[in-house]
């Protein structure tokens, strides 16, 4: 049991690591690497690898220590809205997949649910942070930062997430007990 804690605490680092240094990738051009959405994917695998509480917390500490170690994403809101948005992602993807039958269909259910339920807490965050601030959020600013500016991002993740996930699964690198 200490060895599954060790291995899974240093995975989630490893993950955590990941998050903070691919949105250098697409760094240099900030609108390609806000439309890919490089921090969504350690905290997603992280979710199914380590866990939900893995994935959750890799998913909150990512963009906040993002921004402070490298002042990207600006602290507030986006950073602050992002980490809630992508705990959500490392959370669900991490508890639905492990709730459902292990089988391919239910990688993709689990990683959809994960987006969708990322992507409302996300909105619910950035209306939360502007009206305390006097502004406002709209319906319309919500569906193009969580969905149409993200359509890159959005392929990227379903065709690499189930990919890597069902790579794991066939190595036996994925699987810990329950």
């Amino acid at each position: 049991m200490r060895n599954e804690k060790v291995t899974k605490l240093t995975l989630s680092a490893l993950f955590l690591g990941l998050a903070l240094v691919l949105p250098f990738l697409t760094g240099q051009i900030p609108k390609f690497g806000s439309m890919l959405l490089p921090m969504h994917i350690p905290a997603l695998l992280c979710g199914f690898v380590c866990g939900w509480p893995w994935g959750l917390a890799v998913g909150f500490m990512s963009p906040l220590l993002r921004s402070l170690l490298f002042g990207m994403p600006p602290l507030y809101p986006a950073a602050l809205a992002m980490a809630f948005e992508i705990a959500a992602y490392g959370a669900v993807s991490g508890f639905v997949y492990h709730i459902l039958p292990k089988n391919k269909p239910n990688i993709y259910v689990s990683l959809v649910v994960a987006m969708l339920v990322g992507r409302l807490i996300w909105g619910a965050a950035m209306f939360i942070l502007l009206a305390a601030r006097g502004g406002s959020f709209t319906f319309a600013a919500f569906l193009a930062g969580a969905f149409t500016n993200a359509i890159p991002g959005i392929v990227v993740q379903i065709v690499l997430i189930p990919a890597l996930v069902m790579i794991l699964e066939k190595s036996k690198l994925l699987y810990f007990k329950k």
